[in-house]
This record gives C-alpha cells, sequence and structure tokens, in this order.
C-alpha cells in the first residue's frame, strides 16, 4: 500500500499536477542578495543617514531564517522576481535604506485604529511607519509583535532599534499581505502596499520610481520584470 501511495504520490509531482506554492521551486536568495548588491543600495544613501549604520545584509539573512519560504515560488524567475520586488519596495519606502523611521510625522498622528479591538493602542505610543516597509498602525505592530515575539503595542520603537526584528517586520508583512499578488505581477504588489494612496493615476510619480527600481534590480537577477507592472 506504501509503495502505491508513493508511487501515485510521485506521479503527481511529476505531471506538475501540485500548486505552484506548493512545490516551492526557489532561488538562493543569499547568492541574489549578495554582498555586492545590499551595499550597492544602501551606498547610495547620504552619510548621515540613521539607517547607514543599522539595515545590513547580515541582519536580512538573520531575519530570512525566520521565512524560509520566501523566494521560492513556482519557478526560479518568478522567485526572483520576489526578491527584486522585496528590495525594490524596501529601497523605496526608506530611500536606499536611508531612514528607520516615517519622516515628518505630524505630531498629534499616532496611527491608531480603535476598531481592532484585538490591538489595543498602549496610551503614549505611536505606531508610524518604522523598518524596510515602514510597518504603520496598531493593528500590524500587534499582529506582527505577536507572530515574530515582540511586544509591538507596548514597545514598537524597538522595529526601529532592533536591525534584525526591524527585518522580520518588513518579511512578515510581505509575506502575510504582498506575496499572494508577486505572480500578478509588479503592479500588485504595488496596490498590496501602498494602493489606496499611489494607484490609479494618483502619484505617478512614486509608482514609476518603484517600477524603475524593480526593473534594474531584476535586470541584476538576469531575469524579466514580466508583465503588469503599472497599477
Amino acid at each position: 500500500m506504501m509503495n502505491l501511495l508513493f508511487t501515485i504520490t510521485l506521479a503527481i509531482i511529476l505531471a506538475g499536477a501540485l500548486p505552484k506554492n506548493v512545490m516551492g521551486q526557489g532561488v538562493s536568495v543569499p547568492g541574489l542578495v549578495t554582498p555586492a548588491f545590499f551595499n550597492g543600495i544602501i551606498n547610495q544613501a547620504p552619510a548621515g543617514c540613521a539607517g547607514k549604520n543599522f539595515y545590513s545584509r547580515d541582519a536580512f539573512l538573520k531575519a530570512l531564517n525566520s521565512y524560509p519560504q520566501f523566494g521560492k515560488l513556482g519557478s526560479a524567475d518568478d522567485s526572483k522576481r520576489e526578491v527584486a520586488a522585496f528590495f525594490a519596495h524596501t529601497t523605496h519606502e526608506t530611500g536606499y535604506f536611508c531612514n528607520k523611521e516615517e519622516q515628518n510625522v505630524p505630531a498629534t498622528e499616532n496611527y491608531c485604529d480603535t476598531k481592532f479591538t484585538d490591538y489595543p493602542c498602549t496610551p503614549g505610543k505611536r505606531y508610524f511607519g518604522r523598518g524596510p516597509l515602514q510597518l504603520t498602525w496598531n493593528y500590524n505592530y500587534g499582529a506582527a509583535g505577536k507572530s515574530i515575539g515582540f511586544n509591538g503595542l507596548n514597545n514598537p520603537e524597538i522595529v526601529a532599534t532592533d536591525p534584525v526584528i526591524s527585518f522580520k517586520t518588513a518579511l512578515w508583512y510581505w509575506m502575510q499581505n504582498v506575496r499572494p499578488s508577486v505572480t500578478q505581477g509588479f503592479g500588485a504588489t504595488i496596490k498590496a502596499i501602498n494602493g489606496a494612496v499611489e494607484c490609479n493615476g494618483k502619484e505617478p510619480a512614486k509608482v514609476q520610481a518603484r517600477i524603475n527600481l524593480y526593473t534594474k534590480y531584476c535586470g541584476q537577477f538576469g531575469v524579466s520584470p514580466g508583465g503588469n507592472l503599472q497599477c
């Protein structure tokens, strides 16, 4: 019986009947995100940037250990596009890894949405953008903290003080909210990250800036950017 089951399972795999996300033909993410690739991004940030001595390839790779499915999609090309898309968005969001925190946040804005009673805001804490993907809102801090293992509601500042946790929040948000759209084209990932603000002609320059970074990184990884770049 076991031999028959094995034979059937092998036949299904060889026939390509398993979903792509199950098959997970990935690439070596560290092999793509080489020191030269990472430094090529962060070295474009001005010398006085807070992120220059915060973000590092080493911190990214340590965070990556908690997300082994990142960069493992249905094909090597899709996997490379995922890594390129992630770094296009993080580069854009942080200004080439210059900023650890959102800039010019009004003193009255704490990004607390009281509708999310599972993640009540802590008095005096502010949940503005922090980290490579600028994690924002109490419900994201609360959920990320619960998943990763830090107190996101009482200590949101850790996202801008611990570089490994910082990258983990970006990978957590990516896997939760962005990854399902990666194979739909880069434009779909823009929608998933900031669609309400930038898409449908609202911020064409920002959208194009993201696209330019994505196509550049795809070129560095030796893969075509695919279609559906706009949002």
